[in-house]
């Protein structure tokens, strides 16, 4: 039991919190945004746990769509689906049961936001497909990472404004940046599998490309954002970024796997940055 329940944790990444922050903390700010402030613990506690959960079922899906793929990649070779220490129907079962939970949360709000969750659940069950067919299957997944935006508003608000869609705008070229540096890290093998990846469409302007995407993203979130009382505190926000930006920049230069990942890992702290702004300026 204590063996089945490892792998079952080692499926849903659950020793790799940056996954799930990456989609945390644009939720979380949108939930502040909508609200003009504090959301409350309730909506905290479900779009945090929602969060979590469906993360964990998303890996679940992607690793029994790609399992025959990952065998022929260095660094997803070990996945316990891949590797068959955990069959295809297990995998299903934990995701299903991990999306119901989810779901059983999301019952906990309104109408307006059950509705949108089943356009996430879509959107999610899309993405590890897209791989085979979209040359750009990052901005696939920058949907997918980015929906909690609109259903915060819809929690807090009951329907979803203009504004939460230039948000999901502004987060989907944060996801182009970071997902683009996770490809970065398995162009070789996926050249030679045929997996597409923006990494591999993007070709030798990828390193621009990025960077290009971490500064449109910041233009689009503070021309929504800007308005907010305490503007100092975005700016505040948006120069630590920047630094951080700089930082991503020497690290994937050189287009290492070690390099690369690095970036890509420490991509939630560029989240919690913004998320911080937020909350300071609205305070």
């Amino acid at each position: 039991m204590s063996a089945r329940l490892h792998l079952y944790l080692d499926l849903i990444r659950w020793n790799r919190p940056a996954g799930w922050l990456l989609l945390l903390w644009p939720s979380l700010a949108a939930l502040w945004i909508a609200s003009g402030g504090f959301p409350g613990w309730h909506l905290i506690a479900v779009f945090t746990l929602g969060t979590i959960l469906m993360r964990s079922a998303g890996c679940c899906i992607n690793d029994v769509a790609d399992r025959d793929f990952d065998r022929h990649v260095k660094r997803t070779a070990q996945r316990p689906v891949t590797s068959g220490k955990v069959s295809v129907r297990e995998a299903l079962w934990v995701g299903a049961g991990l999306a119901l939970l989810a779901f059983a949360l999301v019952l906990t709000t309104n109408e307006a936001t059950v509705l949108w969750s089943f356009a996430a659940l879509a959107v999610t069950l899309v993405y590890p497909y897209a791989k085979r067919y979209v040359s750009m299957p990052q901005a696939v997944l920058g949907v997918a990472f980015s929906f909690g935006i609109p259903m915060a508003f819809a929690a807090v608000q009951g329907q979803v404004p203009l504004l939460a869609w230039v948000l999901l705008l502004g987060n989907l070229f944060w996801v182009l940046a970071y997902d683009t540096e996770y490809a970065m890290v398995d162009r070789d093998d996926d050249l030679r599998i045929g997996m597409k990846t923006s990494a591999i469409t993007l070709g030798r302007w990828d390193v621009v490309a990025v960077l290009s995407f971490y500064l449109v993203q910041l233009a689009i979130w503070s021309w929504a954002i800007v308005p907010q009382p305490n503007a100092w505190a975005w700016w505040l926000g948006v120069a630590v970024v920047l630094a951080q930006v700089a930082w991503h920049a020497t690290l994937i230069k050189d287009r290492t796997r070690d390099g690369c990942f690095k970036a890509f890992r420490a991509n939630h702290w560029v989240g919690f940055a913004l998320f911080v702004a937020i909350v300071l300026g609205l305070a």
